[in-house]
């Protein structure tokens, strides 16, 4: 006696008829500029002006040394190492910030 195997359809859920839909209205494509630089003329000036003063800000701790590692100098404590470069440095990074962050105008 053979069996007779019932062939079956995989299961589908029955879904409800899809609601026919407007055609999506186009946007107008925004104009595509090419050859053109990420940054403007003043951010570019900015970007260079940031990184003077953090140059500077590296250059003006440097000094303050000993040639003799047995005697100690305190000029390595004075106002232009410990104060003024990284408020220099501090300044400059602020500076590149803000040259990045502004929009260039068209």
């Amino acid at each position: 006696m053979e069996k007779k195997i019932k062939k079956t359809t995989p299961y589908r859920p029955s879904t409800p008829a899809a609601k026919p839909q407007a055609p999506a209205a186009k946007m107008p494509a925004a104009p595509v500029k090419t050859g053109e630089f990420a940054f403007g003329r003043e951010n570019y000036r900015l970007l260079f002006i940031g990184l003077a003063f953090i140059v500077l800000g590296f250059i003006l701790m440097i000094g303050g040394g000993s040639k003799d590692p047995k005697v100690f100098n305190p000029a390595i404590f004075n106002f232009q190492h410990i104060t003024l470069a990284p408020i220099l440095v501090l300044t400059g990074y602020v500076i590149e910030i803000f040259a990045i962050m502004k929009k260039p105008k068209d």
